[in-house]
């Protein structure tokens, strides 16, 4: 089975009786955590329970049918479901796991895959999306707009209630993993005391500095303002990190959109402060020198055609057998060239 949209909400919520195995993949890595964890606790409240929960490496799986049809067969000497998990699959083990969804063994066990990035043609995604016991839960990285709802429940599970520039400026700054957006709104729940109204300078103060986000956005200046060296010392920082390429992308997408948007104000005869002010979220005060001078170099021509580039990136990342990291890193050398050769 296949789950796309609200079916995965759906079967997040109530999980079909009738599957055996899931597998859960995708760029986001905290998503898949997250949702894998979820879906655990469906079948084992307590992941730690041995007697009931089974954790299997890849390399012990590839290769060797017997031993994982033998694990989904086992039963628990304590009763109740047991739940068989294997983390950091790759196409290693699509052959085993095929044998598994051809033929489960009788029990209502569940098998638990956790994987990373698999293309459409990936051999163990096409295993779990046409098997009649199987489904396939994709954790793609969420748009600003996604994250933002997100990001307001989350909070409200806090009691927070957060201004609409702060949920813009949290949605803006926290793309990419799932879990590091949940860390942050509980290092807010903490800052914020029993105050309940999170505004805008709440919100710059506990993740102003936050590592991960200036990383996020570090390859992304230094490609606007034509830094190659930058650039690549940014990008192979956040690879080491296993940030998701199409995380990236979306933030050059956000930052590229807002350089378009001022550069479009200002050929309406709207100021420059006046245009740069109007920003939501607003732009760091420290950045404010580079943005500008992003602004000299990146004319209204060049902006949209930045955008089509990164756009087109996107969807190769998701329809093409070509690495992301390099496609990520292909396209954003390319702006850095453009950016480069208007200095």
């Amino acid at each position: 089975m296949k789950l796309q949209g609200k079916a995965i909400d759906s079967f997040m919520a109530r999980p079909d009786p009738r599957i055996r195995a899931v597998l859960v993949y995708g760029p986001d890595a905290g998503l898949v955590r997250e949702r894998a964890e979820a879906l655990a606790r469906t079948v084992v409240p307590d992941l730690t329970d041995a007697f009931r929960v089974a954790e299997l490496p890849a390399r012990a799986v590839a290769g060797d049918a017997a031993r994982l049809l033998d694990e989904v067969a086992a039963l628990s000497l304590v009763g109740g479901r047991r739940l068989i998990r294997l983390r950091d699959a790759d196409e290693t083990v699509a052959a085993t796991c095929a044998v598994l969804l051809a033929g489960a063994p009788p029990g209502d066990s569940l098998f638990l895959v956790e994987a990373g990035d698999l293309t459409v043609r990936s051999r163990l995604r096409v295993h779990f999306e046409a098997a009649a016991i199987g489904a396939a839960l994709p954790c793609y990285v969420e748009d600003e707009s996604t994250l933002r709802r997100v990001i307001v429940d989350l909070a409200s599970g806090h009691g927070l209630v957060l201004d609409a520039d702060a949920q813009a400026c949290l949605a803006a700054s926290l793309i990419g993993d799932r879990l590091v957006v949940r860390g942050e709104i509980e290092k807010l729940a903490l800052y914020m005391g029993a105050e309940r109204r999170v505004g805008l300078e709440q919100v710059q103060a506990v993740i102003g500095d936050s590592t991960s986000q200036l990383s996020l956005d570090d390859p992304i200046w230094a490609a606007a303002s034509g830094d190659f060296a930058a650039l690549d010392r940014a990008l192979t920082r956040l690879y080491a990190e296993s940030m998701a390429p199409v995380a990236i992308l979306r933030t050059a997408q956000r930052h590229f959109q807002r350089l378009h948007w001022v550069q479009a104000e200002l050929a309406a005869g709207v100021s420059t402060d006046g245009a740069v002010g109007a920003l939501k979220p607003p732009l760091f005060f420290k950045l404010r020198a580079v943005f500008l001078a992003q602004l000299r170099q990146w004319p209204l021509p060049a902006l949209r055609q930045a955008l089509d580039r990164l756009t087109d990136a996107e969807i190769e990342c998701k329809r093409t057998n070509m690495p992301d990291e390099t496609l990520c890193a292909r396209t954003l050398l390319q702006l850095a060239a453009m950016a480069r050769a208007r200095r």
